[in-house]
């Protein structure tokens, strides 16, 4: 059964690239530019992985990602923070997010990390 991944980010060409690149590894991935639904997406796509923009508009990444691991509903899903900010480690823990893909992203180790650690 093909696992669905739930990318967030408000960069449309980002987006365009994951959604391009997975698909060919057989997931099934939605994308979104904005968060601030975010657990009312999570009924809707049913994701096993998320990844999070951390500056994406309205609530942000840091807020959404406190939201999914605070609600015992979703804090089982895999969420992985994405960005280019240099304190991204520090941000990760402090969310409770399960890791982090830094910008820019090597393409075969982006792949891997989300195939090693979808639910």
């Amino acid at each position: 059964m093909k696992k669905n991944i739930l990318i967030y980010d408000d960069d449309a060409e980002i987006l365009f690239l994951c959604k391009t690149i997975l698909s060919k590894y057989d997931f099934n991935v939605e994308t979104l530019s904005r968060c601030d639904d975010v657990l009312s997406d999570i009924i809707k796509y049913n994701p096993n992985f998320i990844l999070m923009d951390l500056w994406i508009p309205e609530m942000g990444g840091e807020k959404a990602v406190k939201l999914i691991k605070e609600n015992d509903a979703t804090k089982h899903i895999s969420v992985f923070l994405f960005s280019a900010n240099a304190d991204i480690q520090e941000i990760c823990k402090k969310v409770n997010a399960n890791g982090y893909i830094e910008k820019p992203f090597d393409l075969k180790a982006f792949v891997n990390v989300i195939e090693s650690h979808v639910q």
